[in-house]
This record gives C-alpha cells, sequence and structure tokens, in this order.
C-alpha cells in the first residue's frame, strides 16, 4: 500500500540545471535531424557550439553534438552512437502531470509506456522522448503498464480496479478486467502471451486469459495486499511480493505454492526473475534487496546499500547486475553474484518508484514521484 500521503504526491519544479527531452519535434523536411536525439538545452550549457541548421541536415563529418539556434531555444542534437559514461542521462521525459508508478520497455526497446498517477498511460520514443500516444480510459491512478511480448498490446492496472487491455498504436481499448474488488497494482504478462497475471489490494493474484478475460484461476497464498508479479521468463512459474512481509513463488499453470521467502522485516514492494528462471530478487521497505534461489528460498545474500525504502528492483537481460530504486531517490547498479561494485545514480528529485533495463541492457528508465522518467547510461 503506498501511504496516503503518496497517492497524490506534491509537484515537483523542473530541473533547469540539464538538459531535457523536449516533445516539440523539429519539422518533418529535416529528415536527417529526426534520426537522432533531440534535447533543449540552456545556451551554453554542455560541450556545444552554434553551428547553421543547414550544417546539422548536411550531416557534417564528425559532428556528434550540434547547437541550433531558432524559435527562442536551443536545440542541442546528440548523435546516437556517441558513447556515454555511465549514469549520463540520455533522456528525460516530463509528460506526466503527476508522480510516474512504472515505467516498462517495449519488447524492441524502441518505445516506453509510463503509467502515473495522473490517470494516464503514456508510450513515447525511448530514444527522444517524443509523445506517441495518451491512454486515457482510467478512473484513477495508474499502478502498472506492461507490454505484451509481441509488442501490440499494453495491460494497465489501476486503482479503479480494472485491468485494461489496448492497443499499444492506436489506444484502442480491447478488454477491460473486472475481476479484482480493490486496486490492481502490478500486471505480467505469459510469456507465450496467452494469459495475464495482475496482484492486487484485494490479497490476490487473478491469473486470466489476454483475448476473453476469462479467469483461469486466482491464487489466495498473500495475507495482504500484493505489490508485484511477475511471470518466469520460462513461463513455469509466477513470484509475487506482499505487505504481509513475504514472496511466494508459485506453479503458473495452477497456482500450487512452490516456496514462500520469509526472509523480509517489511513489506515486500517488487519482484523480478533472473533471466535463466533460477533466482528472484525481491525489494522491502526494510531498506534491503534480497537475492534467493526460487526453488528453495536459499538466499546468496542481501544488499544493504540504499538507506531508504526500496520500492523496485530490476535484473540486467544478462542476469550480471541488478538496479534498485529507492526512497533515498537513487537508482543503484550492483554486481548480481554478490552485491559488490553499486554505482549510485541520483537524477531524480523524489521518491524512485519504478524501473526497468532495456532490452539490450544498455539503459535504465526510471520513474519517479517527481513526474518525470529518466532514460540513462547503466553501464560504462
Amino acid at each position: 500500500m503506498i501511504p496516503e500521503q503518496h497517492r497524490n504526491p506534491p509537484s515537483a519544479s523542473l530541473d533547469q540545471s540539464r538538459p531535457f527531452y523536449s516533445e516539440q519535434l523539429i519539422p518533418k523536411a529535416d529528415s536527417l535531424v529526426e534520426q537522432v536525439p533531440i534535447v533543449l538545452s540552456e545556451q551554453g550549457h554542455g560541450p556545444t557550439r552554434r553551428i547553421s541548421r543547414r550544417a546539422v541536415i548536411a550531416g557534417a563529418a564528425g559532428v556528434t553534438t550540434a547547437a541550433i539556434v531558432g524559435a527562442g531555444a536551443l536545440w542541442l542534437v546528440r548523435q546516437p552512437w556517441q558513447s556515454y559514461p555511465q549514469g549520463t542521462c540520455l533522456v528525460t521525459y516530463r509528460g506526466h502531470s503527476n508522480g510516474v508508478r512504472s515505467a516498462r520497455w517495449s519488447p524492441d526497446g524502441g518505445r516506453i509506456a509510463s503509467a502515473s498517477t495522473d490517470e494516464t498511460v503514456q508510450v513515447w520514443n525511448a530514444s527522444d522522448g517524443n509523445r506517441l500516444l495518451t491512454y486515457r480510459n482510467h478512473s484513477d491512478i495508474v499502478y502498472s503498464a506492461a507490454w505484451s511480448p509481441d509488442g501490440k498490446r499494453i495491460a494497465s492496472g489501476s486503482a479503479d480496479q480494472t485491468v485494461q487491455v489496448w492497443d499499444a498504436r492506436t489506444g484502442s481499448r480491447i478488454l477491460t478486467y473486472s475481476g479484482h474488488s480493490d486496486d490492481v497494482n502490478s500486471v505480467t504478462w505469459a510469456p507465450d502471451g496467452r494469459y495475464i497475471a495482475s496482484a492486487s489490494e484485494d490479497n490476490t493474484v487473478q491469473v486470466w486469459d489476454a483475448s476473453s478475460g476469462r479467469l483461469r484461476f486466482t491464487y489466495h497464498g498473500h495475507d495482504n495486499a500484493v505489490n508485484s508479479v511477475r511471470w518466469s521468463p520460462d513461463g513455469q512459474h509466477l513470484a509475487s511480493g506482499s505487505d504481509d512481509y513475504t514472496a511466494q513463488v508459485w506453479n503458473a499453470n495452477n497456482g500450487n505454492p512452490i516456496f514462500t521467502h520469509r526472509g523480509d522485516t517489511q513489506e515486500v514492494k517488487s519482484v523480478d526473475w533472473s533471466p535463466n528462471s533460477k533466482r528472484v530478487v525481491s525489494s522491502s521497505w526494510d531498506s534491503m534487496v534480497k537475492v534467493w534461489n526460487a526453488s528453495d528460498g536459499s538466499q546468496p545474500f542481501t544488499y544493504t546499500g540504499h538507506t531508504y525504502y526500496v520500492t523496485s528492483a530490476s535484473w540486467s537481460p544478462d542476469g550480471k547486475h541488478i538496479a534498485s530504486g529507492s526512497w533515498d531517490t537513487t537508482v543503484q547498479v550492483w554486481n548480481a553474484s554478490n552485491g559488490s561494485q553499486p554505482f549510485p545514480y541520483s537524477g531524480h528529485k523524489d521518491v524512485v518508484v519504478s524501473l526497468e533495463w532495456s532490452p539490450d541492457g544498455r539503459s535504465i528508465a526510471s520513474a519517479s514521484y517527481d513526474h518525470t522518467v529518466q532514460v540513462w547510461q547503466a553501464l560504462p
């Protein structure tokens, strides 16, 4: 359960000290410029230089950053092949009017869907922050949005007690699932795209048909609100984290419990699977992140680098790193085997609620109560 004071967090002022990506586009006639990220910068910020708009369009040899003056703004153009240091913010998305609860990459890495307290889900280009569509059919906070494995549909879970499945290109609603009796906190797709699992404040996880909305079964293993649910990459199991201080692993085909992890002293806010489906990482409001074996719960180690509640943890696609986000406003990237070599990202101004690695493992998208999603260089 999110505390009442953070269900509608206060507005955050924009950080004017760094460049940020704008939704305004240079006209389509400038086709070369369209191929690279566009960020709005204050004049004189960073290693930029003034050159003509014509020079950028012509693709001046060796130019990797260039400033363009026009319409009263200074445009900074970054070429996508340029390498950036670890922690470099590549895109800051500011399309939401309230706290952002979830940010998830499309399977091809080209788009991000962000869910917000402002009751919308927004889909935008991951490379330049250009908003592609806004989904407005929920009537309350949207806590979670997840892409189907083929990238064609999005499922979003809301405080309006529904999960809605909709077309990721057009925003057209396909179906509404109304099986829960309280807020829906988390949604996840089966790897084959046939089923969706949704976790709720009603203490249940429900597994249902993604095409028809027909309920397959309900998991009743938790004694309090379920905050997170994730399907294992091999499709065989589900992991769920709850306010009952447990994380649980159970059979995805019938809901039979396999293991209950009881190592936390406060609410478990997120769970995620290792790419080989053998381990689970769970984050808790005890300020710790735990990595444990899914079959028997044996715990290789606990990461203690955060100083406040840990809201989210995500495994890198290659299984070598884990990133965790916290109320301490940082995201920390660390070795998944032993928690060593932590790197803190401090770009946010408020609680980091959610994060996910890009499919290629190069970037992380982190969502915050500061109303932004930031995409940044995850590894050197």
